[in-house]
């Protein structure tokens, strides 16, 4: 779990950046402390896309061999990230293609700017 008194310019793109693509540092959960981010909470083993990417040791879903098309991967378009999307009206896919072209620093600034934790769906990123 990251410390709470960690200020938020020492936290690295490996702490703040979900496998799926959001950007936990505007998420109110992880903001009050009640998530630890993606990566360290040990309780989401119930998420494929965080142990897919496990297993196969990458950050993200950005770093993906497999799939030159993300949206081919049934792990990340599963039933539980389509309903996230929908609830979140967040575009994942568009946020990992971004740190595909652009590298997770560059899109934690990106977000961190807009004060979102994802991309949005049919909104201009």
């Amino acid at each position: 779990m990251i410390p709470q008194n960690l200020e938020e310019n020492q936290k690295t793109s490996n702490d703040v950046v979900a496998a799926c693509g959001l950007y936990c540092s505007e998420c109110p959960k992880f903001k009050s402390g009640k998530c630890p981010g993606c990566r360290a909470n040990t309780k989401a083993s119930w998420c494929k896309v965080r142990s897919c990417n496990i297993e196969l040791g990458q950050s993200t879903c950005a770093e993906c061999k497999q799939f030159t098309n993300l949206k081919e991967c049934k792990k990340l378009n599963n039933p539980i990230s389509k309903l996230f999307s929908i609830i979140f009206k967040s575009d994942r896919i568009a946020g990992l293609e971004y740190i595909r072209a652009n590298g997770e620093e560059a899109f934690c600034q990106h977000l961190k700017e807009k004060g979102k934790m994802a991309f949005k769906k049919g909104e201009q990123n």
